[in-house]
This record gives structure tokens, sequence and C-alpha cells, in this order.
């Protein structure tokens, strides 16, 4: 885990901040989801239909359910600079869903800072890529530029 601090953030520039601890995506954090969201699409809570009639055999967990990982995952991983008085999600520059993450697969980020550029009273605005692995595929369920607001 990185331990940034707003002097030497420029160093972690081009640098892999790392790989997260596994996550396991079940059901029940699905289903959470989609009470949360209102998306009860069949293919994310229906398990039996889903193993009947989904090619993922199973249910699937929402796109944007994994794509909520990715804060979370990136300050436990270190990317919020210690000595900043606040971090702010600001938003993602790209996204791509790659892989379904089916129903009781384990996921981890990997994140590296691609760029750091100076915004208006001292705040920095830091450019990241973000890799949402998921255990034994050998593909990501997505990956994303993600922007992050560093406010010293």
């Amino acid at each position: 885990m990185a331990k940034i601090k707003l002097e030497a953030i420029r160093d972690f520039v081009g640098q892999n901040l790392g790989t997260s601890d596994w996550v396991t995506i079940d059901q029940p954090m699905i289903d959470q989801f989609a009470a949360c969201t209102g998306d009860r699409q069949w293919i994310h809570v229906d398990a039996e239909r889903a193993s009947k009639e989904s090619a993922a055999g199973g249910t699937i967990a929402h796109g944007f359910l994994s794509l909520s990982l990715i804060a979370p995952l990136g300050m436990d991983m270190g990317l919020a600079p210690v000595d900043a008085s606040a971090v702010f999600n600001y938003g993602l520059d790209k996204v791509r869903f790659l892989t379904p993450v089916r129903s009781g697969n384990r996921v981890r980020l990997q994140l590296s800072m691609t760029s750091v550029e100076p915004k208006d009273n001292g705040r920095l605005l830091i450019k990241g890529n973000a890799v949402l692995e998921i255990e034994n595929s050998q593909t990501p369920a997505l990956v994303a530029e993600t922007l992050t607001l560093v406010v010293p």
C-alpha cells in the first residue's frame, strides 16, 4: 500500500500503487445494490432464471456495482494523500466493462497513477488507471480512467 504525501505526490506518476485485497461479490451484495438503485433486472436478481437462460450460467453483478468498488478499494490502497484535508471522487474519463462478474466471484483492484494536474487554490487532480480483476479470469471485469480531486 502506497503512503502518499502531498509533497511527493508527483513521484507516484507512472507508478503502480499496488493491488487491493480480494472482495467477494455475492448474491446478497448484488441484491442490496439492486434495491438501492432500482435495477432489478432478472440477470442480476433471479438466480433460478439466470441459471437457465443466462449465458453466464447464473446471476451477474451490475456493471455499476463493480465500478462502485473502485473508490473504496483505491482509498484502502492509499490513493488519498495522508496529509490531504479532503479527497473527492471527481469522475471518470473512460470506462469499459469487459467481463461480467458472476455472483460468488472475487475481484480486486489494480491501480496506477497516470498524472497529477494542478488546479486552483492548490488543489490537485489525480488521473489514474483502474483495473478490476476477476479471480481466475484472463480478462478483467472493467478498466477505467479515474479522476480524484485532492484538497491540501
